[in-house]
């Protein structure tokens, strides 16, 4: 009896401790990624923080509330950023709530498209452990945290996850008041799997998994997705979903796996906005991968498949066996994979032309005073031009155009997604380091400002010409639109402390503001002849035409009136606008400080001679505002 108790015993415990392993791994199976479950919840501690990045185009650019409900039904650890050019859209924020940023800091074109460089370089600002880059059209389903979690639980390795979507014109459900089911518009509720078969049958009847709506997802957000600096593509214009994954392959600092097949996923609209592939923006991202990096090989990505509801990865080199074994499963999967189309590198590179000219961009560009801000550049200049850009995006000055002086700018600025137009009248052969004040060189540039600005004027816009050597602390236009019509407003050149700011030849020809009215037309016009026939630059033609010479017809200290026409010229106080030998600002040890005292709306970069010294001496003061090396905005 005793022996049967005990054996009895024995029994009951090794009973116990099966039942306690079953269930245990059991438990296992329901936290594993490897299980899809639609309704896959886990804590917070072990799901990892998702960051999902979109961009709107323009201040008008439509979203799908749609999208971004299903990307915040995903998880709660799920936080949206939206690029945009205006931050201040409270409507977006009252409906989704704190979990979606609004975020402005990224690099636009001046017709409202993102560059992708920017977005990615910007995406490294949050902390999240994995980061989406989306179409803001995407809507997104369960399945796609599932393969996330598969992703970041199960790969040892830092990866890059990409699926394209199915394209539908409509989606047929929408969310009901509790943002938490589908919908069909007679109120009954969808379940998962009926979203799922529709997706899939949609994308049998397409065969849509082109690169153009590509999801991508990533881990370590800190470390790059390839090797090398990323082109400025503009996002959504072609070409940069192939470079990418392309570069992230052949860089092999991650592993680039397709899960095309085990993500749902529908891009709503996307054939009706379709843009025009002869578009410049598409041109510009070709004409990008054909210069740079490896686009022009072709690699197979490995898939991400689910069988018998786990994920198994296949790859090329996957044996005959292993492929067998899974055929009847990815059969029946309707496997679908993302489609790269490389970019053939021996094809020529057209050079890129804006379909806009002078006439039709000032409207594009111009503020509600019919006022744009003109700077002209070579292509020496184009760092500086671009620094110069950067820091009028930054003070909210979008009315800026750019008149290159050369090709090499044109196409510079095109890619750089400036208004930019091309002076065929330009001097040709610009030196490039030797083209500064009183050489031959600056002569003959200097008086391609003066002509253009007529030319604007006499469309009917008030111009602000400002050289890329004057570095803004403040927007100027409020300030000197207060000065009324048939005023020139420009700024002294001279340096002397105790003499009249308004002497001879002091009046600098590189930050002045012009009206669009007939007094100053016709000064204008008396300028650009004068100059034309000088053997000098503009700038004393400029002093000589409506100060007189010697300064005749000066009024007071800071004025002169020009009294054919009655134009008159005021002087800037340079403290307010100081140039670049007022004060020894210069070479103060903390020239922004300085200036910030003062006030300074500007700070102009000349009285000092050569290119070189000129970049030098911003760059060491700290007043740059735009990295050449990844070609974009500091």
């Amino acid at each position: 009896m005793k022996l049967k108790g005990l054996g009895a015993g024995l029994i009951s415990v090794w009973l116990s401790g099966f039942l306690l392993i079953a269930l245990s791994f059991y438990g296992t199976l329901l936290l594993s990624p490897s299980l899809h479950n639609p309704s896959f919840s886990s804590d917070s501690s072990v799901s990892p923080r998702i960051t999902i990045f979109t961009a709107l185009h323009d201040s008008s650019s439509s979203f799908d509330s749609q999208a971004i409900h299903s990307w915040l039904a995903l998880s709660s650890q799920v936080k949206i950023v939206l690029f945009t050019q205006h931050n201040n859209n409270s409507s977006l924020t009252d409906t989704f709530g704190s979990r979606l940023l609004l975020d402005s800091t990224v690099d636009f074109t001046f017709l409202g498209t993102p560059f992708l460089h920017s977005m990615l370089a910007r995406t490294e600002a949050y902390a999240s452990d994995i980061a989406v880059l989306i179409d803001p059209h995407t809507l997104l389903l369960p399945d796609f945290i599932s393969a996330l979690n598969y992703a970041d639980h199960e790969l040892d390795r830092d990866w890059l996850l990409v699926s394209s979507s199915v394209n539908i014109p409509r989606f047929p459900f929408h969310w009901d008041q509790t943002g938490r089911f589908w919908r069909q518009y007679n109120g009954k509720r969808v379940r998962f799997g009926e979203l799922q078969k529709m997706i899939s049958l949609r994308s049998l009847q397409s065969n849509s998994s082109e690169g153009s709506n590509m999801i991508m997802a990533w881990n370590n957000v800190d470390s790059p997705l390839h090797c090398g600096v990323l082109p400025p593509f503009l996002y959504q214009r072609g070409t940069h979903n192939q470079w990418i994954v392309n570069e992230a392959l052949s860089c092999e600092r991650r592993f680039v796996f397709d899960a095309t097949s085990t993500i749902s996923s529908v891009s709503i609209g996307n054939a009706e906005r379709k843009y025009d592939t002869r578009s410049w923006e598409y041109i510009g991202n070709s004409h990008l991968g054909k210069l740079y990096g490896s686009l022009s090989k072709s690699y197979a990505l490995p898939k991400l498949l689910k069988c018998n509801k786990r994920y198994i990865l296949v790859t090329a080199s996957d044996g005959f066996r292993t492929r067998e074994k899974i055929s009847a499963c990815i059969s029946r999967s309707k496997s679908r994979s993302l489609k790269l189309e490389p970019v053939k590198k021996d094809q020529a590179v057209s050079p890129l032309k804006l379909p806009y000219d002078l006439e039709s961009l000032l409207p594009l560009v111009a503020d509600k005073n019919r006022t744009v801000v003109l700077s002209v550049a070579g292509f020496s200049y184009k760092d500086m031009l671009m620094s110069w850009v950067c820091r009028a995006r930054r003070l909210a000055v979008p009315n800026f155009l750019v008149c290159a002086l050369d090709d090499e700018t044109y196409q510079f600025a095109i890619l750089q997604g400036l208004p930019v137009f091309f002076d065929p009248y330009a001097p040709k052969n610009i030196s490039f380091n030797d083209c500064h004040f009183g050489s031959k060189c600056f002569q003959r540039v200097t008086k391609v400002k003066s002509r253009t600005v007529l030319r604007i004027l006499k469309m009917g816009y008030n111009v602000l010409l400002s050289d890329v050597d004057v570095y803004w602390f403040r927007n100027p236009l409020p300030l000197l639109h207060s000065f009324g019509p048939s005023v020139l407003v420009a700024q002294s050149d001279e340096y002397n402390t105790t003499v009249p700011i308004n002497r001879p030849r002091r009046l600098n020809s590189g930050f002045y503001f012009a009206r669009s009215d007939e007094p100053t037309m016709a000064a204008m016009e008396k300028v650009v002849k004068h100059a034309a026939t000088s053997g000098l630059s503009e700038q004393p033609s400029f002093y000589d035409t409506l100060c007189g010479e010697g300064g005749v017809h000066r009024l007071g200290d800071d004025r002169c009136v020009e009294p054919e026409t009655n134009l008159s010229v005021h002087f800037l106080d340079r403290d307010l606008f100081p140039n670049g030998a007022y004060g020894d600002i210069w070479l103060k040890e903390d020239v922004r400080g300085e200036c910030e005292k003062k006030h300074c709306y500007v700070l102009h970069n000349n009285w000092i001679s050569g290119r070189l010294k000129k970049l030098e001496r911003q760059m060491m003061k700290g007043l740059w505002d735009y990295d050449a090396s990844m070609r974009m905005c500091v």
